[in-house]
């Protein structure tokens, strides 16, 4: 049953050159675009528009460089909870920053430890 259409397992897939030539080409225009980018003032949408390359980019990268386009579904499944557990980890880091409450001149650590003092030495001898 050795047919044209079965596949050694020990075989990877063939990408031809052209592919990877695009993708080189597409980072390129991705890496002319951010810094293009960074010239024009969007205001708050500065960080968001190069996220956004950012993250065209890393898709490329990840489709293309590291085969996952041309990998079976258990491989994507296992990127795509990858990246919702990084949606989760940067969900709780952010919730954490966003809620404290900052001060604009804040004061130095030996500031805070030296009221202090003399408790922790009770407490620590």
């Amino acid at each position: 049953m050795s047919g044209s259409h079965d596949h050694d397992s020990s075989e990877g897939h063939v990408v031809p050159i052209s592919t990877y030539i695009g993708v080189f080409l597409a980072l390129m225009a991705g890496t002319a675009l951010t810094t293009g980018v960074a010239y024009i003032d969007l205001g708050a949408f500065n960080t968001v528009v190069a996220l956004l390359i950012a993250f065209i980019k890393m898709s490329l990268v990840i489709l293309f460089f590291m085969h996952v386009k041309y990998q079976p579904g258990l491989t994507r499944i296992a990127i795509i909870c990858a990246f919702f557990w990084l949606g989760i980890m940067m969900t709780l880091t952010l919730s954490d920053e966003l809620t404290r409450g900052w001060e604009m001149n804040p004061k130095p650590w030996n500031a805070l430890i030296v009221p202090h003092l003399p408790h922790l030495v009770r407490f620590l001898f």
